[in-house]
Parts: structure tokens; C-alpha cells; sequence
């Protein structure tokens, strides 16, 4: 597996450190170059939660490109450290945390901060992208209004999700990499006269 690169913006071409093992899967370019083509310039000014962080790929493109800052999280320690040296080698360490820690436990706490971007890479076929929408949907104060959850996982656990904060508004498929957007669900009020 070729070792995971910034595509673009200020530490564009550095090479990040991977994790050591195969507990991660690192995000292939194209899956990344497309989630960013698609956020566009909006990612500047930005911030953003890289859960299940892994080599940190995510968050660092997004503060290559502009986003003034990201958290990472990860309940593997060889990632947290992988992290750790990717923030310093890319020299964003004062634009970025990383916590070692169990995700769901970490959404589960009172959000002290809203991101406008949450990824969500979760180790495959475990259902635990299903456990962490459904987590954020009853702990939604991490999200802004009008922020995004970005889900990555392989097709065949794709599963339309019942939720009562947020809606899927896109799908994309990249080979063997489905990418779900997530947004708030527009208020259900009376019907304009």
C-alpha cells in the first residue's frame, strides 16, 4: 500500500507516515482528491473531526487546504502516535489535536466545540459507521446548522440509515470506497400558506 500523500494547498506532496500493521486502511488519493473536490473552497476557514483518524490523511489535507482546524481520534495507539508524527511533519501542530481514545465514548461526551466537516472512516464491516450516526444523531451539537457528516466505507455495508437529525444528501462510489454526505434535516414546521 503505497504511503498516504497531501494532495494539495500549503504542505502539498509531503508524504505522511502510515500506521504500522494493517489495522487501517488508508484513504486512497482519488477517494480523498474527490471529498475535497466536492467541499470545494468551503473547507477554508473551516474545521474539522477526522474520527477514527488513522494516518491523520484527512484532517491534514483539510488544513493543507485551508481549514483552520482538526481533530483526530483514535483508539489504536500505533494510529494516535502515526497522527502525532504526520501533525508534526506537516507542522500544523498548533492547528490540530489529537485524542487516543474510543470514538463512540468521545461523541457520547458534551461537545465542546462544533465542526463544520466530520469524516467518518470507521474500521470495516464492524457496523460502526451505523453506531456513529446514530451516536451523533442524538448528540448533534458537534455539527454545525449547515455542516457536513462525510461517511467512508466499503459498498456492501451500505445501509440507508433512519435518522432523526440528519438526512443522506449524496452518494458516491469509488471502486471499493462509498462516500455518504450527511447534513441536518430542514425543520418540519407548518406548511407556508
Amino acid at each position: 500500500m503505497p504511503t498516504p500523500r497531501i494532495i494539495a494547498g500549503s504542505a502539498k506532496g509531503m508524504r505522511l507516515q502510515g500506521v504500522p500493521g494493517d489495522s487501517t486502511r488508508p484513504v486512497t488519493d482519488r477517494v480523498k482528491e474527490s471529498v475535497f473536490n466536492i467541499i470545494g473552497t468551503d473547507i477554508v476557514g473551516a474545521s474539522m473531526f477526522d474520527l477514527f483518524g488513522g494516518t491523520g490523511s484527512i484532517g491534514l489535507e483539510a488544513l493543507s487546504r485551508g481549514a483552520v482546524y482538526a481533530r483526530f481520534s483514535d483508539a489504536n495507539k500505533n494510529a494516535f502516535k502515526t497522527i502525532q508524527a504526520n501533525i508534526q511533519r506537516t507542522r500544523f501542530e498548533k492547528q490540530s489535536k489529537v485524542i487516543l481514545g474510543d470514538v463512540f465514548n468521545i461523541l457520547r461526551s458534551i461537545p465542546d466545540r462544533e465542526f463544520e466537516y466530520i469524516y467518518v472512516a470507521p474500521p470495516q464491516y464492524k457496523e460502526m459507521w451505523q453506531k456513529t450516526m446514530r451516536i451523533l444523531d442524538q448528540n448533534d451539537g458537534w455539527l454545525t446548522d449547515d455542516g457536513w457528516i462525510i461517511v467512508q466505507i466499503h459498498p456492501v455495508e451500505m445501509e440507508k440509515l433512519e435518522l432523526e437529525n440528519f438526512e443522506c444528501f449524496d452518494e458516491r462510489k469509488y471502486g471499493s470506497t462509498t462516500l455518504l454526505f450527511y447534513e441536518r434535516k430542514l425543520p418540519s414546521g407548518p406548511a407556508p400558506v
